[in-house]
């Protein structure tokens, strides 16, 4: 038997190593010394400085997206959980496989409620899969093991550990516990699969909605195969975190839809509804409308039974990994199609196929018309501009608010990966998301476009780049308003019947005093510009990229309602 012990530290640390966790991204306080000291023996392990936590969780969010490994970050006591709480929010609802740490004061004087002191597993447990603290050092190798293998199990979701201050200075006889080698694919019930596929073949107008899960699981092949063998329109989820579906594929319509009501427009009169992957449907608006035709079967693909079934009846529920599932009832469907069946959906597939070539035609006469002189420019030449200037092979970093759908028009994303932006709706995380697809895919550009209000949450993410040296391009698109807010004070002045109030919008505009966020950004040590003529998008793009280092550029654009 050893004689060696272990510090609670050197537990915590070897298990970050034996799981490969290549970067800890935090911001430090008193109760973190232990780790910031035991990182000077574990060079293997970068420390990512941020100067507020919020910024630290986006960060290791988005590594944990672009990789699909676990991400890591490690806050200070309560108000630092605090100050994260709204990125493991969206890490949370982004299904993010994430371990989440603080440091906690002394449980030797817990009684006496020191400076700072908060019961940080009570604070957590709402937005992760498992909130607890370490009481001994003992029960530490345990722990952050099993942290991981929660965090990885399907559904994935970020964890929380609170690391007390005694406790990673105790020593214990009990080793660190390598990673466990765990498959987690589950395959569909045959029985499932053959009903699915019955269903399937008896639909004229099938319509399907595609969540993060298909990404996930690597599923993109096996949907557009489906799709394109029943002559299926493939719709996204409300806030897709991932490229779930190639967005140039004549199939794949616009991202989700805000209520139940836009949902059954996308429906049409499909008499067949398959969901995939997703949170089906977590609206932005309440209305009463059923969201599928009436009388449509529906069928639903998913990993985690907890979806299954959770919001609406279904005539069939596959409890399976997409990608095994899909590709089980492509084979299914294959098999059991007659000759008119191939007739009618290659038919279909004809149809879809044109009306993309009108939608492409139509998308790019409106830039066109927008750039006729209009000034400030719109967002729709902004992100023309953007994506023609943009380096082959480019990842793009996206909290553009009410550009976005711009944004997915004008960009070609063909894989997960590609773009990665948001599940949960708090704002601030596309700076951060930035800095973290970059240390994900150091060998890929990366572009980081944000509206400017969501930048203003997190611009302190600027100082992060500019301390590593991550060369990622920011773009912040400038209106000088919270431009979302004004189109849904339209809304809800129309619901609620408000009337005498049109074009008023008090408290949503970002001026008096107009902000500056190229000098903003060379506080932070990052050079930028300012662009107003969509003439030079595209240079200011390119020079922005050959330099090797992150780069800001300040992009006026229309911010009218």
């Amino acid at each position: 038997m050893s004689s060696r012990t272990w510090s609670g530290r050197e537990i915590v640390m070897e298990t970050l190593v034996a799981e490969g966790v290549e970067y800890l991204f935090g911001n430090p306080g008193t109760t973190e010394l232990p780790l910031m000291d035991a990182l000077e023996d574990y060079p293997s392990i970068r420390y990512i400085l941020t100067l507020q936590e919020a910024i630290a969780v986006s960060m290791a969010d988005a590594w944990a997206q672009a990789t699909g490994r676990v991400g890591v970050a490690n806050l200070h006591v309560g108000p630092g959980l605090g100050n994260g709480m709204g990125s493991l929010y969206n890490a949370w609802e982004g299904r993010t496989p994430l371990v989440v740490t603080a440091g906690q004061q002394d449980t030797r004087y817990r009684l006496r409620e020191p400076v700072l002191w908060h019961d940080l597993v009570a604070m957590a447990a709402p937005v992760t899969k498992w909130s607890v603290q370490a009481e001994s050092a003992v029960e530490l190798p345990e722990l952050v093991h099993r942290a991981f293998k929660i965090a990885q199990d399907p559904p994935t979701g970020p964890v929380f550990v609170a690391l007390p201050f005694n406790v990673m200075n105790e020593r214990t006889a009990r080793a660190p516990i390598p990673p466990s080698r765990i498959w987690r694919r589950a395959g569909p019930d045959p029985e499932g699969v053959a009903e699915a596929a019955r269903l399937v073949l008896a639909a004229e107008r099938p319509v399907v909605f595609a969540g993060d899960r298909v990404a996930q699981s690597g599923a993109a092949e096996e949907l557009v195969a489906l799709a394109e063998r029943i002559g299926a329109d493939v719709f996204g989820d409300v806030l897709p975190v991932q490229v779930n579906a190639p967005s140039g594929h004549p199939c794949v319509r616009a991202r989700g839809f805000g209520d139940h009501a836009q949902v059954r427009a996308a429906a049409g009169d499909a008499d067949l509804v398959l969901l995939v992957g997703g949170e089906f449907f977590e609206e932005v608006w309440y209305v009463e409308d059923a969201p599928f035709p009436e009388g449509a079967p529906v069928i639903q693909i998913d990993p985690s039974a907890r979806n299954l079934g959770r919001n609406h009846r279904l005539d069939c529920g596959l409890f399976a990994d997409p990608k095994l599932a899909l590709a089980a009832l492509v084979d299914a469907v294959r098999a059991g199609a007659d000759a008119g069946y191939r007739d009618r959906a290659a038919a279909r597939m004809e149809d879809i196929r044109d009306r993309k070539a009108r939608e492409t035609a139509a998308h790019r006469a409106r830039v066109e018309r927008a750039g006729a002189g209009n000034r400030p420019m719109s967002a729709a030449r902004a992100m023309h501009e953007l994506a023609n200037a943009a380096p082959e092979g480019v990842i793009v970093a996206r909290e553009a608010i009410t550009a976005d759908s711009d944004l997915g028009r004008s960009f070609e994303f063909h894989a997960p990966g590609d773009a990665i932006g948001s599940r949960g709706g708090g704002i601030g995380q596309g700076l951060p998301t930035g800095v973290g697809l970059k240390l994900a895919r150091p060998d890929r550009p990366v572009l980081c476009v944000s509206g400017d209000g969501s930048a203003l949450y997190t611009i302190q993410a600027l100082w992060t780049a500019a301390h590593h040296r991550v060369a990622v391009v920011f773009v912040i698109l400038n209106n000088r308003v919270y431009r979302i807010l004004k189109y849904n004070m339209n809304r809800f002045r129309a619901v609620a019947g408000v009337e005498g109030r049109a074009g008023s919008y008090r408290h949503l505009d970002l001026t008096d005093p107009d902000i500056d966020y190229v000098s903003v950004a060379r506080g932070f040590g990052i050079e930028g510009c300012r662009v107003s003529e969509p003439e030079e998008v595209g240079s200011a793009v390119r020079e922005a990229f050959a330099s090797g280092a992150p780069r800001l550029i300040e992009l006026l654009v229309d911010g009218s309602v």
